[in-house]
């Protein structure tokens, strides 16, 4: 079975409600008539009805609930709300009721209202106008600093990690993150990976460099992050600084790095730069013709997600999917 029918199945055990504030877009109303008629969630569309309904024309949305945000009748609850969220930064009663017009900073809202349980833009919205509201107002989880991003990848026919599945991270959020900033990229991937795969994570914190192969400061970043999160985590499988085949093959693992647990058996792989995360995914989508999951956000308090602005209806479908399993968790 695929990953992504994977990740359906499981969100169906425990269905949750995922808003998706685009709803005037075409792509997402199929998705929605998709995810409704496969009972992968419950949908809110943000909108009025009438337009969303035109938009629609020809799809089966009946079950679907639509909320307009300029006729909501607790719009005063959820402008005091704002307000108290960001009295800090100086919000006014009348700058939250302007914002609160955005349907992405309204559908954050419902989130944090408890409306709903997750988050998918980004179709027509900028990856910042999507993810900027969630940290807003959402914030980080307890006990995280750092919001990063993962993709899903899912290599036909492999014989590495789990079943051809990993974790790649950072691969779409943090540029040049420090030592405390992989080791925390690390922890969240692992946990990512466990609640979306349902198997132990194997983190390779990698390099150019495998146990002291190479010198440089770059290495040394790898180094420390290991130490940072092999002392913060120690219920983790984790190691470094590994290069890539060290991390997978198991009969380099035994040459390069022969005491370690997680060289030859890597399924989390947390790479030192955005520059490498980006490259490699890629690398791995094109050329092993792996389907590729993501950019899919963690740390944040409740799951908010970002699409592509050139998804297809199915690309929504599979992140709603993915989404309501990181609310499960």
């Amino acid at each position: 079975m695929s990953f992504l029918e994977e990740i359906k199945e499981k969100a169906k055990q425990n269905k949750k409600v995922i808003v998706l504030p685009e709803s005037y877009d075409r792509r997402i109303l199929e998705a929605t008539e998709i995810l409704l008629k496969e009972g992968i969630a419950n949908i809110i569309l943000i909108g009025n009805p009438d337009e969303v309904y035109k938009n629609a024309n020809g799809l089966n949305i009946e079950s679907v609930k639509i909320i307009d945000n300029n006729n909501f009748e607790h719009i005063d609850e959820y402008v005091n709300t704002l307000v108290e969220i960001r009295k800090n930064k100086g919000m006014t009663q009348d700058e939250a009721r302007s914002l609160l017009k955005d349907p992405v900073y309204f559908g954050v809202m419902l989130v944090k209202q408890g409306e709903a349980d997750g988050m998918v833009s980004g179709a027509i919205h900028s990856t910042a106008d999507t993810l900027r509201p969630a940290l807003q107002i959402l914030k980080t989880a307890p006990g995280t600093k750092l919001v990063s991003a993962f993709f899903v990848m899912d290599v036909p026919n492999s014989e590495y990690g789990a079943d051809g599945k990993f974790i790649f991270a950072d691969c779409g959020l943090n540029p040049n993150p420090t030592a405390d900033e992989l080791a925390e990229i690390a922890y969240s991937s692992s946990k990512s990976f466990e609640y979306l795969l349902d198997k132990k994570a194997n983190v390779a914190m990698l390099s150019f460099s495998t146990k002291g192969s190479a010198s440089h400061p770059d290495v040394d970043k790898v180094v420390q992050a290991t130490k940072i999160g092999n002392e913060k985590y120690p219920e983790l499988n984790l190691d470094g600084e590994l290069q890539l085949d060290a991390a997978l093959v198991a009969s380099v693992a035994k040459s390069k790095a022969p005491d370690s647990k997680v060289a030859g058996n890597a399924n989390v792989l947390v790479f030192p730069d955005l520059d490498s995360g980006n490259i490699g995914y890629k690398l791995v989508q094109r050329l092993a013709k792996a389907e590729a999951y993501g950019p899919i956000t963690q740390g944040i308090a409740k799951p908010v997600n970002d699409l592509s602005r050139g998804c297809s209806a199915m690309d929504v479908v599979g992140v709603v999917a993915i989404t309501a399993v990181q609310a499960q968790a």
